[in-house]
């Protein structure tokens, strides 16, 4: 393994303490936080906030109707936000987690609306990448997880891109993101249709 590979698999890891410190608290004042995922940094925030989901659309210029994917380190995290009934299905898709695959189920009543867009279904995956993986366990809970980009234009890949783009309006996590090319498959569950590729 050469010297290259190994340094970035050290920094995709984890989040450092200082760095989990301030996500924690600009998370919890319903704010905005720039990661790195598998193929591109991510904007997330704590999808239980309806004031942090608004700054995520609004960051983005992003149509409410749309709805957004979360994220998050096991299945524990995914539970409140998808149907009660539709839990059991959750234990099918472990053969494709953690990875690139998102699925659509669902969603409880209690999930916010922006959140499934004008869909029934809320789209869920757990991450592989590391340092999104280390966050979502740190901050005890899923994460919104959408492009960092305004919408229609192209996903940011660095943490420099990111403050040149939101600037102080976001907190942006340093680290590399992975190495997909593509974003995340994402199937309706109930179908197996792939809905992107």
């Amino acid at each position: 393994m050469s010297a290259l590979p190994r340094l970035r698999a050290r920094r995709m890891l984890r989040p450092a303490s200082k760095q989990l410190s301030l996500a924690r608290r600009v998370i919890a004042a319903d704010g905005v936080i720039a990661y790195p995922t598998e193929s591109c940094f991510g904007l997330g925030c704590d999808p239980r906030s309806p004031r942090a989901i608004r700054r995520v659309c609004a960051l983005k210029r992003r149509s409410r109707g749309k709805g957004l994917i979360l994220i998050a380190a096991d299945l524990r995290q995914l539970t409140p936000f998808v149907e009660p009934a539709a839990l059991a299905d959750l234990g099918r898709f472990q053969s494709f987690w953690p990875g690139p695959y998102t699925f659509l189920l669902p969603a409880s009543r209690k999930v916010h609306p922006w959140l499934r867009g004008r869909h029934r279904q809320i789209a869920v995956r757990i991450t592989n990448h590391p340092l999104a993986a280390g966050l979502c366990q740190a901050l005890g809970t899923a994460l919104v997880s959408t492009s960092a980009n305004l919408s229609g234009k192209v996903s940011l890949k660095t943490a420099a891109q990111c403050r040149y783009v939101f600037g102080s309006r976001i907190m942006v996590m340093p680290g590399l993101i992975g190495f997909a090319r593509k974003p995340s498959t994402i199937i309706d569950a109930a179908t197996g249709k792939i809905l992107r590729g």
